[in-house]
């Protein structure tokens, strides 16, 4: 299969953002195009979402009532230096601008956008730090095209499999999706139920 292109690489994204119909608006756009989105509306659901997945973009609104932007981006800086941060705001201004690209912040879009203008950047992320094409992305996407692989072999559904490896179904299905990467008890569980080596999954992602 042909390489993606930056425009079509799928990334995994978090999203904060205090404005409930904002979170839904993006989320589909995003989806639309492949992604695998999260939206939070909270620092505390939003630091959750980064410890349990690979992230490729952060999306930050800057201004949300009671929490401060500014706190919460320092504290991303502090967790994950390389992480790539969007600035999301409808309040733009220069200091505002100047402030946030001493933290390092790719880039900054001012609401109202272009879902072009979002695209456009998304796709810069994705060439400038070569996203989507780490090596832990590759494995999280080709473990998850393998078990699902395997799974369907056997006619399992997503149930099956969950109550013979002890994985819970909403885990699995994430797995699958190349959301997440499994642990290894997890891993181990559901190759001993599909009857298959861990080793050939990781051959197939190349590594």
């Amino acid at each position: 299969m042909p390489e993606p292109t930056p425009a079509n690489t799928p990334l995994s994204i978090v999203a904060l953002d205090d404005d409930e119909d904002f979170r839904q608006y993006l989320r589909g756009v995003l989806e639309g195009d492949g992604h695998d989105v999260l939206t939070v509306g909270t620092p505390d659901d939003f630091f959750t979402a980064c410890e349990n997945r690979l992230l490729d973009i952060v999306l930050l609104d800057m201004k949300m009532g009671r929490y401060s932007g500014d706190e919460i981006l320092a504290d991303i800086r502090k967790r994950w230096p390389r992480l790539c941060v969007v600035v999301v705001t409808g309040y733009p201004s220069l200091d505002s601008m100047r402030q946030t690209f001493k933290q390092d912040v790719f880039d900054y879009i001012a609401k109202p956008f272009s879902i072009g203008e979002l695209q456009r950047v998304l796709a810069q992320a994705t060439e400038s730090l070569g996203l989507g094409k780490r090596p832990q992305d590759r494995l999280r996407r080709e473990l998850g095209r393998q078990i699902r692989l395997a799974r369907t072999e056997r006619a399992w559904t997503l149930k099956e499999l969950s109550e013979s490896s002890g994985v819970s179904v909403s885990q699995l299905s994430s797995i699958e999706r190349g959301a997440h990467l499994p642990s290894l008890e997890s891993l181990m569980a559901v190759a001993e139920a599909l009857n298959v080596k861990p080793s050939s999954w990781f051959g197939a992602a190349g590594l």
